[in-house]
């Protein structure tokens, strides 16, 4: 059965695409099966996957919404070697579409329990804000993976996003927990970033994953390619990250074999 991972942060511009796009080719680059669910409506995930978010036949508004059947939304083919439930403008009618339907919150958990045999990890890519969307990500989901930068806002941020989490536990989902804090766009020579990095590590211990993620061009230029990082430079340094992080999530989670043929 898969583990859903939800890539959350209320603040935006922390890395979470990049995340979940990268994060995702690697565990698949393993020999995982892997899908990742676009839930932000800009669709950058689906974009940095080599979809074409215009051209989609389906996207997670048809999931959340219409009921589609998820083997009906689901695309097989994509960049990174992982499936994808695409994400575009259709999305943000989604979130009030859902306003009126019974039990909104549990819509993508019931929508995803007759494929989550067929995957070992789910990632959901979630808008920068707390919204119907987000909370349908962390109700499905079983741990939050929480990429941020190592400066003094993320902080605060962070605070507010652990709060949040802690109330939705109490609500919606008592056995969410959290699967790490990433340390995105890292630049070692920063002073500040070495301290908010310290801070994180007093406070959260082995929450806060080893690996770090720097800040790197390639990364940067990768989605306007549509492709992730380690097949546009398998070379560069953020490529290399993503492919460390994957190894320390399998072996967090004690899952190093088997892999699919």
């Amino acid at each position: 059965m898969a583990k859903i991972i939800a890539v959350a942060n209320q603040k935006g511009g922390v890395g979470k695409t990049t995340t979940t796009v990268n994060l995702a080719a690697s565990l698949a680059a393993t020999k995982r099966r892997v899908m990742v669910i676009d839930l932000d409506p800009q669709g950058n995930a689906t974009m940095a996957s080599g979809v074409d978010k215009y051209q989609v036949d389906a996207t997670a508004y048809d999931l959340l919404v219409e009921e589609t059947p998820p083997e009906q939304v689901v695309i097989t083919q994509t960049e990174g070697g992982y499936h994808l439930i695409a994400a575009n403008g259709d999305v943000t009618a989604a979130e009030i579409k859902l306003m009126e339907v019974f039990a909104r919150e549990v819509r993508l958990r019931n929508a995803l329990a007759p494929i989550r045999d067929n995957y070992d990890f789910i990632f959901i890519d979630c808008p920068p804000a707390l919204n119907l969307l987000t909370i349908n990500a962390m109700t499905a989901a079983d741990s939050v993976l929480v990429p941020m930068q190592c400066e003094y806002f993320a902080l605060e941020g962070l605070t507010a996003l652990m709060d949040t989490i802690s109330k939705l536990t109490a609500v919606v989902n008592a056995d969410l927990k959290i699967e790490g804090l990433l340390r995105t766009m890292y630049d070692p020579r920063n002073r500040l970033a070495n301290e908010v990095s310290e801070q994180l590590k007093k406070h959260f211990g082995d929450k806060v994953f080893r690996t770090v993620i720097p800040r790197n061009v390639r990364l940067a230029e990768a989605p306007s390619h549509g492709q992730p990082a380690m097949y546009y430079d398998k070379y560069s340094s953020g490529a290399k990250a993503y492919l460390a992080l994957a190894g320390e999530m399998l072996r967090r989670n004690d899952i190093t074999q088997p892999v699919h043929a």
